[in-house]
């Protein structure tokens, strides 16, 4: 019901930015959509290898390879980051937070502190922290890079070092709040098929269809300039595919779409970004602000009205730290649950899951961790010469 009342919000945002100037609407939603249309793509070829197992592959893997709960943590975070950057944090929230918790679950029965003190905590950290190295990694990226002639080669090599400081430092703090969890020193089991959780529980992945969507959707993502048409092609035929031969449901596309909040937040980002044409005063601020500065003002706008909108308002025009402004729009919502889209569907996901996501905890680490990651990625961002 909740996301009836964000698709409502948007289009009451989205028609009255319309009716004050349709041409600055237009062009608001001509720079949101491409990042919804991408978002919604890869959120179908992640459904597709979830449905072929390899989320649930790569967990396991992780318990096999990782037999005490500081190695587990440090396998799955780089997972995390993996996924994150490559198949986009709300993919990576979505699929890997219930492999998550089979994972903590491969710990003895009467120990789950790693899945509330760390583990859980560092899937939706990590995948906001993680976001920052590719233009498809997150949506905020394609709104406010709309605007330069950036190639995917050239961002990823501007952003890869604020990427690996914001990951480090993110995992580091985490990792600290988590020690005494970390520390356990029972030996990994290994957990049965039962305890799988998921639509469908494979113990081997089909080499299939998912893998090929997962590949072709990293090689678009890197290759193409504009790849939200084409990823979104290879999400629906996968998908497609997949129903088609019942391996997946129509319920479960339209879960993991959740097209209302898709919408929502996209006529909010349409109804921001037209107020962002129309009123000069974030443009303002934004020029005689430094690269810190303009990191500080995105993260706590995050908070506010949520980093989807926020990227359109800060970018409605030139920004002269895009790079700078991404990384407080990234990273910046690790500091409270409002921040990013990645946090409603961590907390689902957890709950699906049957895990209770501690909010609370993940939001004191957040805090701690995200001024610390913006700040170590902003002087990386410096230090390579680009802001």
């Amino acid at each position: 019901m909740r996301g009836w009342y964000l698709t409502a919000a948007g289009a009451a945002a989205a028609v009255a930015a319309a009716a004050a100037k349709p041409a600055a609407a237009g062009s608001a939603a001509s720079q949101a959509w491409p990042a919804f249309v991408l978002v919604a793509g890869l959120l179908l070829v992640g459904l597709v290898a979830a449905s072929d197992g390899l989320f649930v592959a790569a967990g396991k893997a992780l318990s096999r390879i990782c037999p005490t709960p500081g190695l587990l943590f440090g396998g799955l975070a780089a997972t995390v980051v993996a996924v994150s950057a490559v198949l986009n944090l709300d993919t990576a929230v979505a699929f890997l937070t219930p492999i998550a918790v089979s994972a903590s679950r491969s710990q003895s029965d009467d120990s789950k502190a790693p899945v509330t003190g760390a583990l859980l905590p560092a899937c939706i950290l990590l995948a906001n922290a993680g976001s920052l190295v590719l233009p498809g990694s997150n949506l905020t990226n394609l709104i406010v890079v709309a605007h330069s002639r950036l190639s995917p080669g050239d961002f990823a090599s501007r952003m890869a070092l604020p990427w690996v400081a914001a990951s480090v430092v993110t995992t580091a703090v985490i990792a600290v709040a988590s020690r005494r969890e970390l520390r356990h020193d029972r030996q990994v089991r290994h957990p049965g098929r039962e305890e799988v959780t998921g639509e469908v529980q494979r113990t081997r992945p089909l080499l299939g269809v998912g893998v090929v969507a997962v590949g072709a959707a990293v090689v678009v993502m890197v290759t193409v300039g504009s790849p939200s048409v084409a990823v979104a092609g290879i999400g629906l035929l996968a998908a497609a595919w997949r129903v088609r031969g019942r391996r997946l449901s129509l319920s479960a596309v339209s879960d993991v779409l959740n097209l209302p909040v898709l919408a929502g937040l996209m006529g909010l980002a349409v109804g921001v970004g037209t107020l962002g044409r129309l009123w000069s005063g974030p443009a303002d601020v934004l020029v005689h602000a430094d690269p810190l500065v303009t990191a500080a003002l995105a993260a706590a706008s995050t908070v506010v009205i949520n980093n989807l909108p926020a990227a359109s308002l800060l970018s409605a025009r030139a920004v002269p730290h895009p790079l700078s402004l991404l990384i407080g729009l990234d990273v910046g919502p690790n500091l409270f649950v409002s921040g990013s889209l990645a946090w409603i569907l961590w907390i689902s996901s957890a709950r699906a899951a049957g895990e209770r996501p501690g909010v609370r905890r993940a939001v004191k680490i957040g805090a701690v961790a995200a001024p610390l990651a913006v700040a170590v990625s902003v002087a990386a961002l410096m230090v390579s010469g680009a802001s």
